[in-house]
């Protein structure tokens, strides 16, 4: 007879055979496994998925842990690989598209029959002799004008400008150099109609190690004043491209002479003294000035360099507003860059101008009184004591240009209100122009 204890101890392993049979207990994986237990109420676990299990972890807990670091590094490599690889293809992408974009602005439509012709590429050498009508449409006369409602159509491409100025180089004789620069030249020349009369004039052209950006920007700053007519502008006549290197941009000449250069031979003329010009000279010219930018904002058109270096003078001080083609160039010192890889005129710029590159005609008001203080100071520098990087923070300290020595009062007047800081607070240019009319006719009187 077994103890009660045995008797007992059957019971309970009977009862728990009992449990098993009413809520039967999942096979326990494992312990090597890398996983929890099934959860008791989901079905068994296949038997060929826990042999599976059973070898992938027998598999990973074999590899050392250096392996583990391989792997890892060799995932790492791949996605950087990747990465390199993405960028690679969106750099040539957008290569593809500057490359495209560059073909579309230098090249033009010469007739529907041939095709496109590049503007920027040598052309076949023409017979300057030919006076036939195909001649005489392919390019354009050399006193031809456009029609004013052309010539309002702002938004022409570049190469559609160019097409309608395209004259033959080889009427263009080149002369003297009036002024030259790292890369750029100014010449005197002469240009041979087709009826065979010569006209004299100024040509602007590129040194042969010119860079294809320079000569992007010579013939785009070039274009700026297209077509326009008005006494006091001096706009671009012709433009030969036939040489993609060094195009020339032709321009009227008149015995003109650059404004700037006119002023610094007054301060050293021969005989040793200074020539200033007198009050009623310098209002004279500012007036012819103001009319030439009224022309400007009539046409829709901003300067945004306005300066004595971007205007000519003639013998009887008529002036004429130029472009700021070659300017970078022939007048260095006034232009610095400040780390934005683009050369300004720094020290001619209104504070809105300087700081946000924000234009407007309040902007060309603010360079306009610079161009007066360089007139009644024969081309001295304005602010020659500041640094160029200091200069945005100099103006917002209220800083300005000192009266000049035998400045009046009432020039200097003008010059102070074209600084304002606010450009809502500055004149405009027919008030200006009504200002010192007002002040020449006084200055008439006493004379």
């Amino acid at each position: 007879m077994l103890p009660r204890s045995t008797s007992r101890g059957r019971k309970s392993v009977c009862e728990t055979q009992d449990t098993r049979s009413a809520s039967p207990r999942l096979p326990r994986p494992p312990p090597c496994l890398p996983f929890s237990p099934p959860h008791p109420h989901l079905p068994p676990t296949p038997l060929a998925h826990l042999i599976w299990m059973n070898l992938l972890s027998m598999f990973w807990t074999s590899l050392p842990p250096v392996s583990i670091f391989t792997i890892l590094a060799i995932c790492a490599a791949c996605v950087l690989i990747t990465v390199v690889v993405i960028y690679s293809c969106a750099c040539f992408v957008r290569n593809k598209k500057l490359r495209r974009h560059g073909e579309i602005l230098q090249n033009g439509s010469n007739s529907s029959t041939t095709g496109h012709t590049p503007f920027l590429l040598p052309a076949p050498v023409l017979n300057c002799g030919a006076t036939s009508a195909s001649s005489n449409t392919s390019y354009a006369s050399f006193k031809r004008r456009p029609s004013y409602s052309r010539l309002d159509d702002r938004s022409k491409d570049l190469h559609e400008k160019l097409s309608e100025l395209t004259i033959q180089r080889c009427r263009v004789r080149l002369f003297s150099v009036n002024m030259e620069g790292t890369f750029g030249r100014v010449y005197r020349g002469t240009y041979t109609e087709e009826d065979g009369v010569e006209e004299e004039v100024l040509v602007k052209t590129v040194t042969d190690h010119a860079s294809a950006v320079q000569v992007s920007l010579l013939l785009q700053e070039g274009m700026a004043m297209y077509g326009l007519s008005h006494k006091n502008i001096l706009t671009v006549l012709g433009v030969s491209i036939e040489d993609h290197t060094s195009p020339f941009l032709i321009y009227p000449y008149q015995d003109y002479t650059n404004l700037k250069r006119f002023l610094q031979k007054c301060k050293l003329c021969p005989e040793g003294v200074a020539h200033t010009l007198t009050t009623q000279e310098v209002v004279d010219m500012c007036l012819q000035i103001i009319m030439g930018v009224q022309y400007l904002h009539k046409k829709k058109l901003l300067h945004k360099d306005l300066a004595t270096r971007n205007c000519v003078v003639d013998d009887k001080l008529r002036i004429q507003i130029t472009d700021n083609a070659l300017s970078r160039d022939l007048f260095p010192a006034d232009y610095h860059c400040l780390g934005d890889n683009e050369n300004r005129p720094v020290k001619w710029l209104a504070i809105e101008s300087l700081v946000h590159k924000s234009f407007s005609t309040a902007s060309d008001v603010w360079a306009f009184g610079v161009l007066l203080w360089e007139l009644t100071t024969l081309a001295q520098q304005p602010y020659a004591e500041i640094d160029p990087f200091e200069m945005a923070a100099s103006l917002q300290d209220g800083y300005r240009l000192n009266q000049p020595v035998n400045c009046p009062d009432e020039l200097f007047s003008v010059m102070a209100y074209c600084w304002a800081m606010n450009p809502e607070g500055r004149p405009t240019f027919p008030q200006l122009h009504s200002c010192l009319q007002e002040f020449h006719a006084q200055l008439t009187r006493y004379v």
